[in-house]
């Protein structure tokens, strides 16, 4: 059991000091930092408010476009010009206005304009004046045919659809929305700490065989002790990174709940999300994490060299992929037959399960019916690893089949 430990803590602190954990930390903690600033930093970029020309040839056009605009956005600044159309382009071309509007009636008496800019990629701004020409455009229009404004008004008004659940165990649309960001959120950081962690496992072993340090090491301990001892000190390491990330992140948001109101906090759900959905959060998690690391242990004892690690997981990635893709369609079908059926393979639960447990009210036996699945998949796997790892880490030489499986298991058996 010592030299369990001694594995353990070598493996963590030796990841731990390396660039890449310190620099993907900190860069991880500057997106955080932004994410949580990130009303202070949109007004910091978006600068003066933009300046654009309006020429009213029709000379009713302009007062009720303005007021229209400045309705919509906070964002442009409209002013008649009394010069020429010729003029205003030049004062465009030489950085005075960001745009000329040139308004004017058509033959049937509708407003009509021309958008005058340097370049016309700025797509936001033509949008918002295009959309209140266009609603100029049909109060005038119905004025001539004599349909009253406050009818159109009513005709245009969203249509009231309310929506009640029945079932009294059923989340309202209130809820459904907040723990949809909350899993959404959940889902990337499962997708993204698998892959990362996995992958980190497979290159360590690969790269102490490569380097012939496995012999040394197999030699002192059980090749079954020094892949669990490997498997849980990268979780620790991937546990101390989350922590960090989810600690400051927190700590960050809190320190300005009262200015980070509305918008995608609000759809992300931080702070009226269920203790429950977190707690399953960590569960299916670490069970994700173990069934995976597991495999990639497994994956990366049969290859020698770090280049031909990459090809080796490419299935346990495609797995991973597949699950994230099919939870990315769960999010608007939670309850769909494929998505339940899907959250008892325990290649797909953790993300899946997690999902439904997230979005929907289910009895606790089907989750625990999928953990169950999952923690004998794990187990499973974890017999059949450890032998593959016993045989394959002695195994030398190019390989990058999964034919080799068969091979490691045999050399496991000569031990």
């Amino acid at each position: 059991m010592n030299k369990f430990w001694i594995i353990l803590s070598h493996t963590y602190m030796t990841k731990f000091k390396t660039k890449s954990f310190l620099i993907s930390t900190i860069v991880s903690l500057v997106f955080i930092f932004a994410i949580s600033n990130i009303q202070t930093i949109m007004e910091t970029f978006s600068g003066e408010t933009d300046k654009i020309a309006v020429i009213d040839e029709a000379g009713e056009l302009f007062t009720p476009l303005e007021e229209s605009v400045e309705g919509a956005t906070d964002e442009m600044d409209l002013i008649a010009y009394d010069g020429a159309e010729e003029e205003g382009k030049n004062a465009v071309q030489d950085e005075e206005y960001a745009a000329l509007i040139s308004l004017s009636i058509d033959a049937e008496g509708l407003p009509e304009a021309t958008y005058f800019a340097n370049n016309i990629a700025e797509a936001g701004e033509q949008s918002v004046i295009q959309q209140q020409l266009q609603q100029l455009k049909v109060a005038a229009a119905t004025q001539q045919a004599g349909v009253d404004q406050e009818t159109i008004t009513e005709i245009y008004s969203p249509v009231t659809f309310n929506k009640v659940a029945l079932d009294d165990t059923a989340k309202t649309a209130e809820e459904l929305n907040q723990a949809r960001g909350i899993v959404y959120v959940m889902l990337f950081l499962l997708y993204i700490s698998v892959i990362t962690y996995g992958t980190m496992i497979a290159n360590d072993v690969a790269t102490e065989k490569s380097s012939r340090v496995m012999e040394i090491l197999i030699s002192s301990a059980s090749p079954v002790t020094h892949m669990f001892a490997k498997i849980i000190g990268i979780a620790l390491l991937g546990l101390t990174q989350v922590g960090i990330i989810i600690g400051v992140g927190y700590s960050l948001i809190m320190s300005k709940q009262n200015e980070l109101t509305g918008g995608v906090f609000d759809y992300f759900g931080i702070q009226n999300t269920s203790a429950s959905v977190y707690v399953y959060a960590i569960v299916f998690f670490l069970l994700g994490y173990l069934l995976y690391a597991t495999l990639a242990a497994m994956l990366g004892s049969l290859v020698s060299r770090t280049e031909d690690v990459q090809q080796m997981i490419m299935p346990m990635i495609f797995l991973v992929m597949i699950a994230f893709f099919i939870a990315m369609f769960g999010l608007e079908a939670p309850d769909s037959s494929f998505v339940t059926v899907t959250s008892y393979i325990p290649f797909f639960a953790p993300m899946l399960m997690f999902l439904r447990v997230g979005m929907l009210e289910i009895p606790f036996w089907e989750v625990a019916l999928s953990i169950g699945i999952l923690v004998a998949t794990i187990l499973l796997f974890a017999a059949i690893g450890a032998r593959v790892y016993k045989g394959g880490v002695l195994m030398y030489g190019r390989s990058s089949s999964l034919k080799d499986v068969k091979k490691a298991i045999a050399l496991s058996k000569k031990e």
